[in-house]
């Protein structure tokens, strides 16, 4: 393969930091984040400890999250001099998923530091979470010393091998003379190609080693060569299926965010006329007000969406890969379509959905290939009129909106708070999202019009990443609005995090969806356990344990509680008008609310219910 040479990671570094100055512009790549500075720092004798936190000056890394242990303490010795600002958070686990909202929201790689044992295995989830959502993250962890290792020493774990199913790569360093390299290797890999989570784990005894660090390294990572530009022939085949398509969409993943190629996408949307369907992970990589955008597909996609994929002759995936939660029962997924896929990782093109064209290539060239491919079939005459497709789909966005029912016991709507939040915190703020009804309420009531502004735990699924989310999101833009919108139970997992907020300035934005429940398992107890609420009620209603007020004051905060939709507006304002502290709402909202339209799991999408009881009419010879 072609090793990168320092002039290159140089120009990578430089791209970077446009990138992190930048946020949401169009040229956010997945190249743009092995930052190594152009200046060379001069060989200098250190310890291997020295040589990593040299090493992560040297990539431009300016923050890390982490905790300091046994293992890792030779680490935060050179660390106390240094230029990177290291957050000390009071959890592993938020130390994982802050350095992930940092590279959700910037682009650039997220670094997280822990200590052996425990303090690495608590790191497990947020890269986990990293892996499904394909997250540029680097967690570096402290290993016992190298000849206890194997004895089961204390606070020993084999990191390497937990990790090894939920990372892209991980390296267990044997040698303080290979730190800069690995350093250098690990942040190329989680940031090009497909973005993913990478582990470096350093036995102690290496971390305490003398070394020379000398930068830049030389990369050695034969094989290792993602392929960017799409095989021009797939790219003419896909433009011939466009152009002769009847029923065609876009369904758009978040490796269309992750390379940078938004406006690509709307050119591409626009000159073929073709509807556009954006995954959970690709909320903001398509205007939600643009007349082509049917919304979210899946499980609690709108019915235009849905039933667009369902019943679609084109299937154009860019950056997606065919989850389960927007197929539904795979067998029965858009049984009529040609599927176009195109994505940066081989490995998904066929996984879930034959591919008719796969075509194998990082989105943006991809997108910008298929938009001359198409110009030139327009060019030559070839095209076809959508508009018998889109009287169709109108018809559908006009039966069924998004839309939901005030509570008939008077209390708070949930969906009413978070649709009031986004239209007065506005399209520039970050939206970040725990997991359950209020995640599914903020991606449909909320407008995302701009990339990088809607922040989620997608694969996984993981409750408890908003706030250390939203607080590494806030750190790397500091100077845009930063909005948690949590729930009851999500926000009990984290929200210790909230103290490292408010010592290190940290001012974010949380909104508490309080429904006293965990929501969506209650959902699905309502609609399929026959309402056998086993254990889900979390008593912050019944008893206000705890009462969420005071314990954001505890934890250094504004506590605030709003109860009726007459106090929504101007609790959000007050909280909006708070800039020099973290702010916490404790929104009471009602406890029956659910979350519509549904796929039940496991079931087709023809089975999609529009609320409970009212199953979509369609007439099967239009559509």
């Amino acid at each position: 393969m072609t090793r990168p040479t320092p002039e290159t990671l140089a120009h990578s570094a430089r791209r970077a930091r446009t990138a992190a100055e930048a946020p949401g512009d169009a040229d956010h790549t997945r190249a743009a984040s092995p930052a190594v500075p152009a200046a060379r720092p001069a060989p200098a004798q250190v310890s291997g400890a020295g040589s990593l936190v040299r090493s992560l000056e040297a990539l431009g890394v300016d923050v890390v999250f982490g905790i300091p242990g046994g293992a890792i303490l030779p680490a935060y010795d050179p660390l106390y001099d240094s230029t990177v600002r290291h957050i000390l958070v009071r959890h592993e686990q938020g130390a994982g998923h802050a350095a992930t909202g940092y590279a959700q929201a910037t682009g650039r790689v997220g670094v997280c530091i822990a200590t052996s044992g425990p303090g690495a295995t608590n790191l497990v989830t947020p890269i986990a979470d990293a892996y499904m959502d394909s997250v540029p993250l680097v967690a570096i962890t402290g290993q016992v010393a190298r000849p206890s290792i194997g004895t089961d020493a204390f606070q020993e774990a084999d990191i390497q091998g937990i990790t090894l199913p939920i990372t892209k790569h991980n390296f267990l360093v044997q040698d303080a003379g290979e730190i800069p390299r690995v350093l250098a290797e690990a942040f190329h890999l989680a940031s090009t190609g497909r973005p993913g989570p990478v582990l470096v784990d350093i036995p102690k005894d290496v971390l305490q080693a003398s070394t020379t660090f000398a930068w830049p390294p030389t990369l050695d990572l034969p094989g290792y060569r993602p392929t960017l530009h799409p095989h021009g022939k797939q790219i003419r085949e896909a433009a011939r299926l466009i152009s002769a398509a009847r029923r065609p969409v876009l369904y758009v993943g978040g490796g269309v965010l992750k390379a940078g190629a938004t406006e690509g996408l709307r050119r591409l949307a626009e000159l073929t006329g073709i509807p556009v369907i954006t995954t959970l992970m690709a909320l903001g990589a398509f205007p939600d007000s643009h007349r082509q955008h049917l919304g979210m597909p899946g499980m609690h996609g709108t019915v235009a969406a849905v039933y667009g994929l369902q019943k679609a002759d084109l299937i154009v995936a860019l950056g997606a890969r065919f989850d389960d939660r927007v197929t539904g029962k795979l067998d029965s997924f858009a049984p009529d379509a040609t599927v176009v896929h195109a994505d940066i990782d081989p490995a998904e093109i066929g996984k879930n959905r034959h591919a008719d064209v796969p075509i194998v290539g990082d989105a943006r060239h991809v997108i910008d290939e298929l938009l001359a491919a198409v110009t030139a079939e327009r060019a030559a005459g070839r095209g076809t009129d959508l508009g018998d497709w889109w009287t169709q789909l109108d018809d559908l966005r006009e039966r069924y909106p998004l839309g939901y029912e005030e509570p008939s016991d008077g209390t708070l709507s949930p969906q009413y708070v978070i649709k009031r939040l986004g239209e007065i915190a506005g399209p520039d703020t970050i939206y970040v999202a725990g997991v359950g009804q209020h995640q599914m309420w903020a991606s449909q009531f909320i407008s995302y019009e701009k990339p990088q502004t809607w922040l989620n735990s997608g694969g996984l699924g993981t409750m408890g990443y908003a706030v250390p989310a939203a607080m590494g999101a806030k750190v790397g833009r500091p100077d845009t609005v930063v909005w948690a919108i949590d729930g009851d139970g999500c926000f009990q997992m984290t929200n210790q995090e909230l103290a490292t907020c408010a010592l290190e300035g940290i001012p974010v934005k949380i909104a508490v969806i309080n429904n006293g429940n965990l929501g969506m398992v209650r959902q699905w107890q309502t609609l399929f356990y026959n309402e056998r609420y086993s254990n889900t009620e979390l008593g912050t209603h019944k008893h206000r344990i705890p009462d969420f007020v005071k314990l954001a004051e505890a934890l250094g905060c504004v506590g605030l509680r709003c109860e009726t939709a007459e106090e929504v507006d101007r609790t959000i304002e007050m909280a909006m008008s708070i800039n020099d502290a973290p702010v916490v709402i404790d929104f009471v909202v009602g406890k029956d609310a659910m979350v519509w339209p549904m796929v039940p799991a496991g079931t087709s999408n023809d089975e999609i219910m529009f609320a409970r009881g009212v199953r979509p009419a369609f007439d099967e010879d239009d559509i």
